[in-house]
């Protein structure tokens, strides 16, 4: 997770109880990160091009709209638009007579802001006598629906909920007559069914889907006017009572296969809350996460971006001139917030942005390495390292330049596109060593028509030794077959340049 934080919207979901709140609030800065991901982007200001077009992730749309020109393709994240999205993980079940299931359904409903004169026209924007400027510009409001259930119930056929928001209009009179602000809510309408298959005696697949049932606009209807009815950024927690949920990213191995099988569409689960919680919570997000996703404990609050760090957003908003402070108010009330707190930040917050040293414990030197090497930040510490020549042992074989190998990424710790080359065969080109003493194999794809442009510019796929399995010559006899597609192979983002580090 990127080094940022969001606030706590209000939610108005009747369900927020104390025990389903006790589940979840360890997620919570991560999940409204991920709710108010791309809400408002620097530099905060509607005049911005790249605020034009919002709401990008985990947008559900009513079906007939969203397939006007064809049936949608699923995908492993929320980037595209949809009508629905399904979430399935693998539980294991620590008590199955009494074990329940809690879901949390988040997402945002638009909220059209119209900025009106004294006759109730409507105007682009409004100053009035104390200098403010009052902007039209959409807004959207935090939602959630929350189902508590029994797994007994779930395997028995599950339970479909209602989940949406009534239709509303809220009306700011504007001092001494100066005009008003409307904003004004349609209805969104959506149903979640949660159901569960056993797998065994001890383990069960676990399915959530929301679907958009509002009536859908016509078929034409421009994107920003059938958002009114939409879900945005839609993500799901799941916990319960006596369960305990199964990575899909780095699974045991005696579950990799039910984690391959298991369909997720528009959305990508991940485990939540500390790795020493085992499984307690899980969360399904629009957007692709590690297992275990933290916000930076350095992060002094919501900058809409959580792809951005912390530091380079707060310096250039400390930046804007200040008449494009000014509009920036006038956007949005979170750009205003932001505002406020990077302006009043304190020098030692604004210090602590500069970066943070997660662990002084010195790392191991890689086997191929001298003993007595001295640390990285010492002169000489890499006296003696040769990419194109040094070698690695991976079960029992020697690996470097020239070497065959098929790629077996582990999951935890790699991103989508290592995991989208698992069972590929490739060639190793070179073996680099980290400065935190880890070492990474760049290799590229035998069946990769611009492996030989790859190599001469130095663009590689990066894998970590335990990510490799040596293999023979190109057409020994003894090389083993490449394994058949699975589920879990299909997930991809953009390409990976360099070596995989977890995320903060």
């Amino acid at each position: 997770m990127a080094e940022a934080a969001v606030e706590v919207g209000a939610a108005s979901a009747a369900t927020r109880g104390g025990a389903d709140r006790s589940v979840f609030e360890q997620l919570s800065a991560v999940a409204d990160a991920v709710l108010y991901e791309g809400y408002l982007l620097y530099p905060y200001r509607r005049s911005s091009a790249k605020n034009r077009v919002r709401w990008q992730f985990g947008v559900l749309f009513p079906r007939d709209w969203v397939e006007a020109d064809g049936p949608v393709v699923p995908g492993v994240s929320g980037s595209a638009d949809s009508w629905y999205q399904q979430t399935e993980c693998l539980v294991r079940l620590r008590r199955p007579g009494s074990a329940s299931v809690r879901v949390r359904i988040r997402y945002l409903q638009l909220q059209r802001k119209q900025v009106q004169d004294p006759g109730h026209r409507p105007v682009e924007s409004l100053r009035t006598d104390d200098g403010t400027v009052h902007l039209t510009f959409d807004e959207a409001v935090p939602r959630e629906t929350g189902i508590e259930v029994p797994l007994d119930e779930l395997l028995r056929g599950g339970r479909t909920v209602a989940v949406g928001a009534a239709a509303g209009e809220d009306i700011e009179p504007l001092p001494k007559g100066a005009g008003r602000v409307v904003r004004q809510r349609a209805a969104v309408r959506a149903e979640t069914t949660v159901t569960a298959e056993r797998l065994s005696d001890d383990l069960c697949r676990l399915r959530v889907r929301t679907t958009n049932t509002a009536p859908a606009p016509a078929p034409r209807t421009p994107r920003d006017e059938a958002l009114r009815r939409a879900l945005i950024a839609t993500h799901t927690l799941i916990g319960g009572e006596g369960v305990e949920f199964v990575s899909l990213i780095d699974p045991p191995t005696d579950l990799e296969a039910p984690a391959r099988a298991c369909r997720n569409e528009f959305t990508f689960p991940v485990l939540g809350g500390r790795a020493e919680d085992a499984g307690h919570v899980l969360l399904s997000a629009p957007i692709i996460l590690p297992d275990h996703p933290q916000v930076a404990p350095e992060s002094p609050g919501d900058l809409h971006d959580a792809a951005e760090i912390d530091e380079i957003l707060t310096l250039r908003t400390m930046l804007l001139t200040d008449e494009e402070k000014r509009e920036a108010r006038a956007t949005d009330p979170r750009a205003a917030a932001i505002l406020d707190r990077v302006d009043t930040m304190p020098q030692e917050v604004f210090e602590r942005l500069h970066g943070a040293v997660r662990s002084l414990a010195p790392a191991a030197p890689p086997a191929s390495a001298p003993a007595d090497r001295p640390s990285w930040w010492q002169e000489g510490a890499d006296d003696g390292l040769s990419p194109s020549t040094d070698t690695v042992l991976v079960d029992g074989v020697r690996l470097g330049g020239g070497s065959r190998v098929r790629l077996r990424p582990r999951g935890r710790g790699a991103d989508a596109q290592d995991m989208f080359l698992a069972g590929r065969t490739a060639e190793v080109a070179a073996v680099f060593h980290d400065v935190d003493g880890s070492v990474h194999l760049a290799v590229t794809l035998d069946d990769d028509p611009a492996a030989e442009l790859h190599s001469w510019y130095g663009r590689f796929h990066y894998f970590r030794p335990d990510e490799l399995e040596p293999l023979g010559p190109a057409g020994s006899p003894d090389e083993p077959p490449a394994p058949a597609p699975a589920a879990a192979q299909t997930r991809h983002t953009t390409d990976s340049e360099t070596p995989a580090a977890e995320a903060e």
